[in-house]
């Protein structure tokens, strides 16, 4: 569970009023629970605790430094996917050797950084990418650690952008091919073959493509252990988190550990489904959860600048915009959206409202249609679950100066990234 709750009308995160975080610091503002955070990584290592085990949280999540530092002061390794998250996660504290690095189009100098770092291993996605990296480890006298990222070929049942394990998609190697990829990744002298990984998805809110994905590659991996002696098999991330609630007012509380489907999938559910297949196989087992640690930790506050009727549509216009949130506008995500003061006499009278942004675009929404209490200009609202894919994936599109973040812990709040300035959009231009 989340550490968002409502006290006496005022929504809170942990001990802190958020409307008084958003008169000190302005909106749009990302707030970020680190109580959330750490409660979520630790009930997931705890539910491991029979695996030999490394938790590696997917950077691209949600890459501020500070949120880094969170997991690497509770011992957490890092998926990385760039160059730059690798330097972001050094930056925060993080130990090279507990990094995995994935993506399909490493660069020469993100791969020769990462090998002067010592990451843990490169997932490689091609064979291609192999050679490219044997050739770069061979020209600095080096060995790179790799795993082939295996492609199992299993529907997540997800959103078609955020699927990855099956041939349609651009990422892994076929299962087909694995092994002869691998013997061939065996001759080359540049290269020491440490594991074998896999990713099927993200958002994923049921056990079976868990189950049916660890399954199919389980026997790749006891005949690469007893080949190569490879060391970890990385199982990747994917489980998801509500994005929905049907909670009434006073005791509301968002799980942190479900999909947005009607069941819950807990994360001792996922464990309890996966941990017999990974015990058979007496070897060190990585996870790369993302979403799952830290998609309900964080919100987007945002004020209300004008309300607009237009013939029988009523809209509210808020100060952030699709540049500061894309999911709604990418795949028309739902993201709980609450009063961050509950209003009783407003409350009793719902309406139906399309609460937008000021980008010039039609897709600048963050709900269309969405039943809400009566809703007026300067209200402050809480868009949930923005902790995972927020931030990270704003833009200045519109020269929208990009918004702040802020971080709780228990009744404390400290700004961990300063809002840009109009000055911050041309710095760096020439004329």
């Amino acid at each position: 569970m989340h550490s968002f709750r409502y006290r006496e009308g005022k929504l809170y995160c942990e001990d802190v009023d958020l409307a008084r975080v958003a008169e000190e610091f302005g909106t749009p503002l990302y707030i970020y629970s680190a109580g959330t955070i750490f409660d979520h990584y630790t009930r997931l290592d705890a539910a491991l605790a029979s695996l030999d085990r490394l938790i590696c949280y997917a950077v691209k999540a949600n890459s501020n430094r500070a949120i880094l530092k969170l997991f690497a002061e509770a011992g957490a390794g890092f998926d990385i996917v760039s160059g730059g998250e690798l330097f972001r996660a050094i930056k925060a504290g993080a130990d090279p050797q507990k990094c995995t690095f994935a993506g399909v189009g490493k660069a020469r100098d993100e791969i020769e950084y990462a090998l002067e770092r010592g990451v843990y291993s490169f997932n490689v996605e091609s064979e291609a990418e192999l050679e490219y990296i044997g050739r770069i480890a061979a020209a600095k006298k080096s060995c790179a650690p790799i795993a082939l990222r295996i492609n199992p070929d299993v529907d997540p049942r997800t959103h078609e952008y955020i699927a990855t394990g099956s041939h349609e998609n651009k990422f892994g190697i076929a299962l087909s091919d694995a092994v002869t990829v691998y013997e061939h990744a065996a001759q080359m002298r540049s290269i020491d073959i440490v594991g074998v990984q896999m990713h099927i998805g993200s958002q994923i809110t049921e056990t079976k493509p868990f189950i049916d994905a660890v399954n199919k590659v389980a026997p790749l991996v006891r005949d690469l252990k007893s080949k190569y002696g490879i060391t970890f098999f990385s199982i990747g991330g994917g489980l998801g988190i509500v994005y929905e609630s049907s909670l009434e007012s006073g005791a509301k509380e968002w799980w942190s550990d479900a999909g947005s489907a009607k069941h819950q999938l807990s994360i001792k559910e996922y464990v309890d489904a996966i941990l017999p297949a990974l015990c058979d196989l007496n070897i060190r087992v990585l996870l790369e959860p993302g979403r799952l640690l830290v998609g309900n930790a964080g919100v987007l506050l945002t004020r209300v600048r004008y309300i607009k009727r237009s013939g029988h549509k009523k809209f509210a216009i808020v100060d952030a915009g699709m540049n500061d949130l894309i999911r709604p506008a990418l795949y028309r995500s739902y993201h709980e959206i609450v009063p961050v003061e509950e209003k009783i006499e407003r409350k009793r009278k719902t309406e139906k409202i399309d609460i937008v942004g000021p980008v010039c675009e039609s897709g600048d929404f963050f709900a269309l249609d969405r039943e809400m209490p009566e809703l007026r200009e300067g209200d402050l609202l809480a868009i949930m679950s923005a902790g995972a894919y927020g931030f990270v994936m704003a833009s200045n599109y519109n020269s929208r100066p990009l918004p702040a973040e802020a971080l709780v812990r228990r009744d404390k709040v400290a700004l961990i990234r300063k809002r840009q300035s109009w000055e911050d959009l041309v710095r760096g231009e020439t004329e």
